[in-house]
């Protein structure tokens, strides 16, 4: 992940993993707005494969996640019952008032010393392309397919088009909006970083 622009310090990386004789402590690691089963959707520069236990989360059955519930309301996941949270792309689809209440329910299910990985569109990087007269233009080709400014800001148009009104966007984050939400929900160390047209966040619970 390249990164061009940091706050407060690089990305950081998970604990290391703990071994008990020959044998490896698996992490559990609840993937939050999962969509369909694909291990490519764990990042490896966090989550070493092999050495985490994913737990999939999500709002929609129709991608049969190990948990079936809203961002927004975990109450079936115990207190800090997680080592990891991994959010790809979910908390831009909250309305701003439900934002805050997302947050504090990835710190709740951590455990002291767990952390959340948090990616998602960068606004700054999208405002660039809307004052250029882009809005429509591809920005960037993703494995869905190509990608503008305008997918960025509301959703992307094709699935939403198709049906899935899960993928529109309601709110938006720069890096320094996405800190302040962190800290707010009670993480003592944030880190933000901005690569391409995202942000990718750490935030860690240490008590």
């Amino acid at each position: 992940m390249a990164v061009d622009i940091l706050v407060e310090g690089p990305v950081a990386k998970p604990p290391e993993t703990v071994e008990l004789g020959s044998g490896v402590v698996v992490r559990d690691l609840l993937h939050v707005g999962c969509g369909a089963a694909n291990p490519d959707k764990i990042p490896v520069e966090f989550f070493t494969p092999g050495e985490w236990r994913e737990v999939r989360l999500d709002i929609d059955a129709g991608v049969s996640p190990d948990i079936e519930a809203s961002i927004v309301d975990m109450s079936i996941v115990h207190d800090c019952s997680f080592d990891a949270v991994w959010s790809a792309h979910n908390v831009e689809h909250l309305s701003a008032d439900e934002v805050p209440i997302a947050l504090r329910e990835f710190y709740r299910v951590l455990r002291p010393g767990g952390f959340a990985i948090i990616t998602l569109p960068d606004l700054r990087k999208v405002a660039e392309l809307v004052v250029a007269d882009q809005l429509e233009e591809t920005a960037y080709v993703s494995g869905a397919g190509p990608i503008s400014a305008l997918d960025m800001l509301y959703g992307f148009g094709v699935a939403i088009a198709a049906g899935n009104k899960f993928m529109g966007h309601r709110t938006g984050f720069t890096a320094t909006t996405l800190q302040r939400h962190l800290h707010r929900a009670g993480f003592e160390i944030v880190n933000v970083a901005r690569s391409g047209f995202s942000l990718w966040a750490s935030a860690l619970r240490t008590n």
